[in-house]
């Protein structure tokens, strides 16, 4: 990687990195090259899409990343159909955490990917990712008892209880603490688990109170009190700029949001 960007810098006749210790920076230069890379490789996967566009259906493979919860309530359906009606097409499913996904669409390791953001934690995809709308959720607060409070006081009366959020530098995790910072206090942590199912019998079991979207409240245990709250998770559907408009892309965007209005519908 050194070798490529300094022979870069050659070639350029520029500075395109500032380098301090370990770390490294774009110059001026660097930033205005990036973003013409950017363009350029939009437009080659513009361009590969009408080629594929000229064929006579979607085929090809199609490599694609979800978050856990999404895997069972949109993809699995979505790979059903797609296995019955395009029999020129392989769909392919790797579970990514949304945070990886950036990085695994620019280096071609995904096709198509699912991603969520919370209305208090946007996501940040970066440049050279393009996303399309899916599926809004409702965001539950997840106790052992039926709560009698405005809504505005639904948060703030659990200051003192343990809660059960995901592990940290997750968007869910995130979400949470930032949910409870906004009523006024820090959550106290007791139980780190990305796991929604188990989160739902930590509540059961009385070990907390958690906050869940409704993609994770499939199954409910006994002794667990679902309440909706004004939060929203919002599923979207990432992919590298340019690309989307491929038959085999759009075949399984179509299937995802198929399955999407099935479970609105549910």
């Amino acid at each position: 990687m050194s070798q490529q960007l300094t022979a870069l810098e050659r070639e350029t006749g520029r500075s395109l990195l500032t380098r301090t210790g370990r770390r490294v920076s774009l110059t001026p230069a660097g930033i205005v090259l990036v973003e013409h890379a950017e363009a350029v490789l939009a437009d080659l996967e513009r361009a590969e899409a009408a080629l594929a566009a000229t064929d006579e259906g979607p085929s090809g493979s199609v490599r694609l990343g979800a978050f856990p919860t999404a895997l069972r309530m949109v993809v699995l359906p979505a790979m059903v159909r797609i296995a019955r009606a395009e029999r020129d097409m392989e769909l392919t499913v790797t579970e990514v955490d949304p945070a990886e996904v950036p990085d695994l669409l620019r280096a071609g390791q995904l096709d198509i990917a699912l991603v969520h953001e919370y209305d208090n934690v946007p996501s940040a995809m970066g440049s050279g990712i393009e996303l399309e709308p899916l599926l809004d959720e409702v965001v539950y607060l997840a106790s052992p008892t039926a709560p009698n409070l405005p809504d505005n006081e639904l948060i703030h009366n659990h200051c003192r209880s343990n809660w059960i959020v995901g592990k940290p530098g997750t968007l869910c995790h995130t979400m949470t603490v930032r949910t409870c910072q906004s009523h006024g206090f820090e959550p106290r942590i007791a139980h780190r688990v990305d796991d929604f199912a188990m989160v739902l019998r930590l509540v059961a079991a009385g070990a907390g109170v958690a906050l869940v979207p409704r993609f994770g409240t499939i199954e409910v245990p006994e002794g667990v009190v679902l309440t909706a709250l004004p939060i929203s998770r919002r599923t979207r559907i990432a992919y590298r700029r340019g690309s989307r408009s491929r038959p085999a892309f759009a075949a399984v965007s179509a299937e995802l949001h198929r399955a999407a209005r099935s479970f609105r519908g549910s």
